[in-house]
């Protein structure tokens, strides 16, 4: 039987992980009425399956279980089967992982589900092998048990599923009130992550070992304010940076970090590398090298970079992809980005692998557990102490180095290289514009600065209407046939955020007023007018499909920033510019709503713990008018010292006419010679005018 005659429904799919099951023998449908409207008709419950293309248990599940036609058969017979890409459908997904949490304990992809035909989750699990194996059932048995209990114990199977959902709806869409936040309770979450600090390995916690961007920017903010937790919390958040950048999580000759490491050590990471991961330690790294202008985080900024220009944009039409694999097929664990000693030593001569195999830890035995010959490169001493034990001098064994490095990364390019998911995301869009608008002006690099700038206008151009409001997929890698899917809170949120960054980095008004109408239809759509903060979508009324009916208030970061953190800083920046108090009042009331409950989520409420400083702390305004030299030295003076409440805004002398409201009334009228100056404003105030980068960090300081 040739593969055209026996594609599914999932063949006219547009999303990637979606197409990648189009050859399976189950009946597969896509997340729809339809499907539920089959399931009511033929009386059978439904199998949910959410994944994602660069989940590598997914595939596993999907060869061992999809793929067998004995299962598939088994699958089709009992059940209406429905497969959902959690990158795709972020409002199915958030709401079934709830559910699974609430009936397993534990969530995660691949996430298995059972479903009532209306929708209703009752039993559910992660990852199921084919048959009983590592302590869990086989699937083939969770199949008839599952079909064997809704057809003969309805009545049971209808009161799990009710608890379950009353256990979604109680999740997260409660709030706990809290009047004026302040400094406890900011001072409670900058404990929270140092108290989970790794002194030994840097980090936070043991292992699996995340990142966690925003507890470490959280950090820096603090790091730079002199209170009594500014000195541990500069040693945190820099050893945690170092740490990583390292360690095995970092792709050591293409720049850019994986996922998360697998050990607590940094070494053995699990091999994806996401937009969203690498755009917020990009803005990590950017950050640290404004306040302690070290190279080393300059670098590792600059190597992030250079990994996202080169497989994770469209450098033709602007706009970042939004993942690479982990790896190239099912048999191939890790192999591209790891190293035998053999393979490095067949890429390199002998003296640049006497300096390689030391520098990045390259032994006969390595840290692959499948295959222990192969390593991962990792970093355990600075090339001056390799340098000085192998008898060299420092120059020649950089040399040495960095040659090896450029033909490793060119001997690993000839092998086959992990999938690139090439759709094109809103939110995760808005972040890396930010990240590299960030990066690009306090590095001084143009180039980043005007890749965003280009992005942000495709994203605008493509996903944002005021009318029918924003979508949530810019474009996709594949083609198929797209139906257009709102965008969450989240994608309104981090779209704003890189509209206002465009802003500051331009003054140019059309990014303004796109932050301020994005931010608008945000409030309009999502804003609970009686309980304060956003819903995670618009579509959370009576007779929504499944659990999409369960309200949910996003105020945790996992593993991107909080919809409702980031919408409340969202507002926070544009009462500072828009003369409106609306804004303020909405973003104090938001962050009232979880003030009573926000610190019992500890590392996870770092983007909460950002918004609640810049409320406590107000904005800070620089603005430099100008676009001679001392402009410039201006500019990298005020990004020195990152503190989240200051915005650096770049003004030229023609566009002081088309400044937001609040700007047009607090910049007093500018000395005419034309000479760049800088004005710092705090509020509705304004110091005087400074004229140089000393001026500028004095008063800052001041």
């Amino acid at each position: 039987m040739s593969h055209e005659h026996s594609l599914n429904a999932l063949a006219n799919s547009a999303s990637a992980y979606l197409r990648s099951a189009r050859h399976q023998p189950v009946n597969w449908h896509e997340w729809g009425a339809e499907a539920f409207e089959r399931a009511q008709r033929e009386n059978k419950p439904v199998l949910l399956d959410i994944g994602a293309v660069w989940c590598h248990w997914c595939h596993v599940m999907d060869r061992e279980s999809y793929e067998d036609p004995q299962m598939a058969a088994m699958i089709n017979d009992l059940f209406v089967a429905v497969k959902v890409d959690r990158d795709e459908r972020p409002d199915v997904d958030v709401r079934y992982q709830s559910a699974v949490s609430a009936i397993s304990g534990q969530g995660g992809w691949p996430l298995t589900a059972f479903l009532t035909p209306d929708g209703k989750p009752f039993f559910g699990g992660t990852y199921f092998p084919p048959d009983n194996r590592y302590g869990r059932p086989g699937f083939g048995s969770v199949l008839r048990s599952i079909a064997g209990a809704y057809a003969e114990r309805r009545t049971e199977v209808e009161e799990t599923a009710a608890s379950v959902m009353n256990a979604i709806e109680h999740n997260e869409s409660f709030s706990a009130f809290a009047k004026d936040p302040g400094t406890p309770l900011l001072e409670k979450l900058i404990g929270a992550a140092l108290t989970s600090y790794d002194p030994r390995n840097g980090g936070f916690g043991s292992q699996p070992k995340f990142p966690h961007s925003g507890a470490i920017d959280l950090l820096l903010d603090e790091a730079t304010r002199g209170t009594a937790l500014s000195d541990k919390s500069r040693e945190v958040a820099l050893t945690t940076l170092k740490r990583m950048a390292r360690g095995g999580i970092y792709d050591q000759l293409a720049g850019g970090f994986h996922r998360y490491s697998v050990d607590e050590r940094w070494i053995v990471p699990h091999f994806e590398k996401m937009a969203y991961d690498n755009s917020e330690l990009l803005k990590n790294y950017a950050h640290a090298f404004a306040s302690t202008a070290d190279p080393e985080f300059a670098a590792v900024a600059k190597d992030i970079i250079r990994w996202m220009d080169g497989w994770l944009s469209d450098r033709v039409h602007g706009g970042f992809y939004a993942s690479q694999d982990a790896d190239d097929s099912l048999d191939d664990d890790g192999d591209y980005f790891t190293w035998t000693r053999d393979e490095a030593a067949a890429a390199l001569t002998p003296e640049e692998l006497e300096v390689a195999a030391a520098y990045f830890n390259i032994r006969v035995v390595g840290d692959m557990h499948h295959n222990p010959s192969k390593n991962v490169l990792h970093v355990p001493a600075d090339i001056a102490v390799v340098a000085n034990t192998l008898g060299r001098s420092g120059e020649e064994a950089q040399a040495l180095l960095e040659a090896a490095q450029g033909k490793m990364y060119a001997a690993r390019l000839q092998r086959r290289t992990p999938y690139v998911d090439k759709t094109i995301y809103t939110g995760w869009n808005g972040m890396c514009i930010s990240a590299y608008l960030i990066a690009g002006r306090t590095l001084r690099l143009a180039e980043p600065v005007a890749f965003a700038l280009k992005s942000l206008d495709r994203v605008l151009d493509a996903a944002w209407d005021p009318e029918l409001g924003l979508a949530r997929v810019v474009a996709y890698g594949e083609g198929g046939t797209t139906v257009r899917i709102d965008a969450v809170l989240d994608d309104y949120a981090f779209l704003a955020a890189a509209a206002l960054d465009a802003w500051e980095a331009t003054a140019e008004i059309r990014y303004y007023l796109a932050a301020k109408g994005l931010a608008d239809q945000m409030v309009k759509r999502f804003y609970d007018t009686e309980g304060g903060g956003g819903f995670f979508d618009a579509e959370t009324k009576p007779g929504a499909l499944g659990a999409l009916s369960a309200q949910r208030k996003p105020l945790q970061d996992s593993p991107t920033p909080a919809g409702n953190s980031t919408a409340a800083m969202v507002l926070l920046r544009l009462s500072a510019l828009a003369d409106d108090p609306q804004y303020e009042k909405l973003a104090r009331e938001t962050l009232e709503a979880f003030g009573g409950m926000v610190e019992h989520f500890g590392l996870y409420s770092a983007s909460y713990g950002l918004a609640l400083r810049r409320a406590i702390s107000g904005s800070v305004q620089v603005c430099v008018v100008g676009d001679d030299s001392a402009a410039a030295d201006m500019q990298l003076a005020a990004t020195a010292r990152f503190m989240v409440n200051k915005s650096v805004i770049s003004v030229r002398r023609d566009q002081l006419r088309t400044l937001p409201p609040a700007l047009l009334q607090t910049l007093p009228n500018l000395p005419h010679e034309q000479g760049g100056v800088a004005l710092i404003c705090r509020g509705s105030s304004c110091l005087p005018p400074v004229s140089s980068g000393e001026e500028v960090i004095n008063a800052l300081t001041e």
